[in-house]
């Protein structure tokens, strides 16, 4: 099957073959003729399958009809990350060279006034993210009403990102009568709630085994101890043949920390994270797919759709703490039939998590060694042995720090006593020494107080025994005033 036999436009085919696209997907064989027929869809479909085509090209064709007023969307996009919104505007504008269709992006990092004057010009196609969306909606410069198609795009990560509640505020804003497209990479039971309270009789299409990652990139693991993960990742590094590589961090500031790492160790690598500013993370990603930088440490803000051609090799410097997080990570490389390489680095204590990984993916993950680096065992029980821990510089157990001073205790009460008193009560003798000072030298008490002089006069409510002496004058008369 082609796209011709998809019932596409002539135009929208010429522009998918200009872009050097023949043969559809199966998402997007299963979705198109769908979409294009304005039924509702719930899609779930492992990265890196073509999800974005599979909305954006029906929608472009359904849109050519009609034209946009000031500050009310035709239709409506909403993504997770900025940079997942980012290339659904570049699909859009590429797919769509060949109609007078007007595209906006919301996204937090850029300018209100920038977004507000394309808005004001109306706008066909709209890609935002929930936060900048109800921003402009709150500030009254957006009007939802007229929204006939809404596609939520990577669903599940909008869950695990916590955007959920401005979705389901966003959806609520929107018009009943309109076509929803549900698209996510996999399908737990708090999405399949989303779905079935945002679609209306949905046409389901599933293309893979949910969180199935590629067949085409090998994976591996390497247990070692957490200490020896930098120097692991660099003889990785040296004896991979890695054209170019990202290397997933759990924490933004650990992102910061492996990549200062690895350019004080002579690599050409940057750093990507959700707390940069969005022109400088824009630039960085672009420089990126330009191969004017080798080596990205990265968050999981890259972790999701964003589709950078070639990548040969993805390291997990850590170990996702979510397991569906390691698909979508791996599934940058091993695109449109390339094969790509995966590296988990492991250290013991990260047993449960490896395990929810190889449990996910039906498979387990083929353990490797690294020259001249020990390897260690991964705890599933996730019991950590209080060696490692003392050599990583962790805090002992409780129980472990108490002990010292239970034992202190215990000998002060066993110690015998040097003095008894005549009413049995013992305390410890203290050597006289006129040379040593008490931290608290017992205070000699202080003589009464005499008792004060005062005299039987008159006493004026409220001064005590005191009569002042302007109380006391004689008050004169009012004939003697005159």
């Amino acid at each position: 099957m082609d796209f011709s036999e998809l019932g596409l436009s002539p135009e929208l085919l010429r522009a998918v073959s200009a872009a050097g696209y023949t043969t559809p997907t199966p998402i997007q064989q299963q979705s198109i003729p769908h979409v294009s027929a304005g039924r509702d869809v719930l899609g779930c479909a492992q990265t890196g399958t073509g999800k974005t085509a599979s909305f954006a090209l029906p929608m472009i064709d359904r849109l050519a009809a009609g034209r946009a007023r000031a500050r009310m969307p035709r239709s409506l996009v909403l993504e997770p990350t900025r940079e997942l919104a980012t290339q659904v505007e570049a699909s859009f504008e590429l797919y769509g060279k060949n109609h007078k269709l007007n595209t906006a992006l919301l996204i937090g990092g850029e300018s209100f006034t920038d977004q507000e004057r394309k808005l004001d010009r109306g706008v066909d196609v709209l890609i935002a993210t929930p936060g900048r969306m109800l921003d402009l909606f709150e500030r009254g410069k957006i009007l939802l009403s007229d929204v006939r198609v809404l596609v939520i795009d990577e669903a599940d990560r909008m869950l695990d990102m916590g955007f959920i509640p401005d979705v389901e505020r966003i959806v609520g804003l929107l018009s009943k009568n309109r076509q929803t497209l549900f698209f996510s990479a996999t399908m737990p039971p708090e999405i399949r709630k989303l779905a079935d309270a945002f679609l209306n009789s949905p046409v389901e299409v599933s293309v893979a085994p949910p969180a199935s990652p590629a067949e085409t990139v090998a994976q591996s693991l390497v247990v070692v101890a957490a200490e020896d993960k930098r120097e692991t990742l660099r003889r990785l590094i040296r004896s991979e043949d890695v054209k170019n590589a990202l290397i997933f961090c759990n924490r933004k500031k650990d992102v910061d920390i492996l990549h200062k790492s690895l350019t004080k160790h002579g690599f050409d690598a940057a750093a990507l994270h959700g707390d940069m500013v969005q022109s400088k993370r824009t630039e960085t990603l672009e420089r990126f797919k330009r191969d004017e930088i080798r080596l990205l440490v990265c968050s999981d803000v890259a972790a999701r759709g964003l589709d950078i051609q070639g990548l040969s090799h993805v390291f997990n410097f850590d170990v996702p703490y979510h397991a569906e997080d390691y698909v979508h990570r791996i599934g940058r490389t091993g695109r449109a039939g390339r094969n790509g390489r995966s590296f988990t680095l492991a250290a013991p204590e990260d047993g449960k998590n490896v395990a929810a990984i190889q449990k996910l993916i039906q498979r387990d993950i083929p353990a490797v060694t690294v020259p001249g680096i020990p390897t260690e065992e991964l705890d599933f029980e996730g019991e950590r042995s209080y060696r490692g821990r003392a050599r990583r510089g962790a805090k002992p157990a409780r129980d472990e720090h108490r002990e010292p001073k239970r034992e202190a205790a215990k000998s002060r009460r066993d110690a015998p006593k040097d003095i008894v008193r005549p009413d049995n009560k013992q305390t410890q003798s203290r050597p006289k020494d006129d040379n040593v000072v008490t931290p608290f030298p017992k205070r000699d008490r202080q003589p009464p107080r005499p008792a004060r002089d005062h005299d039987d006069g008159p006493v004026a409510p409220g001064f005590g025994d005191h009569m002042p002496a302007f109380l006391r004058r004689a008050v004169p008369s009012v004939a003697s005033r005159g």
